[in-house]
């Protein structure tokens, strides 16, 4: 065998021609199950894309950064299940593109901030983070009151994400706009919507300002729907029903 492998070390060209061969074979295991999500994602009860507001509002948080300060990613060990909640699943980020994981925390995991606080306490926070959080360094998003959400051109994005394999419906894309403007308003007919994303969305004027769809509202209703998809009672009975077996 050591006479074998003195071949390799040897010649540098042969050496070379293995590496890449290996590289390459190992490459091949690790990227292939990729494409099949069905075998690298557990499916879980309750996961749903995000409605066209909450897409909006995903959009505004990734354009300002703020991954780069929050993860939306709670690790299976015992302080940080016990400080955020249940661990992440992977089901939970599969129709995010691109994934709000992180990579670090300078404020706190927002995985489960979903209906943590309220829709007030949000507004206060984005405009003065340390008017409800003393020891905040989080820099004041108050503009964001007064910028509509870019709203009207969201039906493209959910064409885009759809080629991804995000289950946005023809219907799904048409009422886009639509569906976003009532998911914003305490007085609007959300019944279409409520049809095609379920029951559990929520729905009302998140910023308090009726007179326009602002930044603020889109970005809450992203933030208030986190960690709220999945019922963990039923995948913690299923489980156990698994390992039962």
């Amino acid at each position: 065998m050591l006479e074998k492998h003195e071949k390799f070390e040897k010649n540098s060209v042969t050496l070379l021609i293995g590496i890449i061969i290996m590289v390459l074979i190992g490459g091949i295991i690790e990227i292939v199950p990729l494409f099949r999500m069905e075998t690298v994602i557990e499916p879980v009860k309750g996961v749903r894309p995000y409605t066209p507001l909450e897409l909006a509002g995903q959009d505004i948080y990734i354009r300002e950064g703020c991954y780069n300060c929050h993860s939306q990613q709670i690790r299976p060990l015992r302080d940080e299940v016990e400080r955020y909640g249940h661990y992440s699943l992977a089901a939970e980020s599969m129709y995010d593109h691109p994934f709000q994981w992180g990579s670090k925390r300078t404020g706190p995991d927002l995985a489960r901030v979903g209906g943590k606080y309220s829709d007030e306490w949000h507004v206060e926070h984005m405009k003065d983070p340390r008017s409800v959080v003393p020891e905040s360094i989080m820099p004041g998003y108050g503009f964001m009151a007064e910028r509509g959400a870019d709203i009207k051109s969201i039906d493209k994005h959910m064409k885009a994400l759809r080629i991804t394999g995000v289950p946005y419906t023809d219907e799904m894309i048409a009422n886009a706009y639509a569906d976003a403007v009532n998911q914003a308003r305490d007085d609007a007919d959300s019944s279409g919507l409520v049809a095609r994303y379920g029951d559990k969305v929520n729905v009302r004027d998140f910023d308090g300002n009726k007179e326009f769809i602002s930044e603020l509202d889109a970005l809450i209703s992203y933030l208030q729907v986190l960690g709220t998809m999945v019922d963990f009672n039923d995948y913690e009975l299923r489980n156990k029903t698994e390992e039962g077996k």
